[in-house]
């Protein structure tokens, strides 16, 4: 799911399930890499824990929001709150261990 600086608290904050988010731009090569594997954890997870990206250079209230000084960052939301914020291209596996403690 794409996010916006305009629906980003609503589907990430008050979201009744646990949510990843990885903030990303279209310039960084790790970004591109991770596509397949959000896409992947988005159908593995579907129904349990919302999957998303967000575009820091097209949303920039979102990136001042986090202080974004690199990117792919990964943020995993859970009842409103950051439990886990990580920066850098991950493994699917990585992920998948990061989300499974908030399951």
């Amino acid at each position: 799911m794409e996010l916006y600086d305009n629906n980003f608290d609503e589907e990430v904050f008050k979201s009744d399930i646990p949510v990843l988010v990885e903030l990303w731009a279209s310039w960084c090569p790790p970004c591109k890499m991770m596509e397949p594997v959000m896409n992947s954890l988005e159908k593995q997870y579907e129904g349990k824990v919302k999957v998303c990206k967000i575009n820091i250079d097209k949303n920039p209230k979102t990136s001042d929001k986090f202080d974004i000084k690199g990117v792919p960052t990964f943020l995993l939301v859970k009842a409103g709150e950051v439990i886990e914020r990580v920066v850098a291209a991950k493994t699917e596996e990585q992920l998948k261990e990061m989300i499974n403690k908030v399951l």
